[in-house]
């Protein structure tokens, strides 16, 4: 992964080279010297925002009645205490 940093300037001046850049890792983008903002390719942003969903989630979700869901049935029983 290359880190590439760009001022702002740099960045108006040739933007596709920013995108390029971006191709191979993140590009940081400075104003006045300091780092402002972050240019990812989309793979990236996408690998870095992606979450993990539960089944809460994913049951709340407006389109889930079209989500198959069948899970098995558990039997469960009663057994006597152990307390010795």
């Amino acid at each position: 992964m290359t880190i590439t940093t760009l001022s702002s300037r740099e960045l108006n001046q040739d933007v596709t080279r920013a995108k390029k850049a971006a191709k191979s890792g993140p590009v940081f983008i400075t104003d006045r010297g300091k780092p402002a903002h972050v240019l990812l390719s989309f793979e990236d942003y996408q690998r870095l925002t992606r979450q993990r969903r539960n089944i809460a989630d994913v049951l709340a979700m407006p389109d889930a009645a079209d989500i198959e869901f069948d899970p098995p049935r558990m039997a469960i029983g009663a057994r006597l205490a152990d307390l010795s």
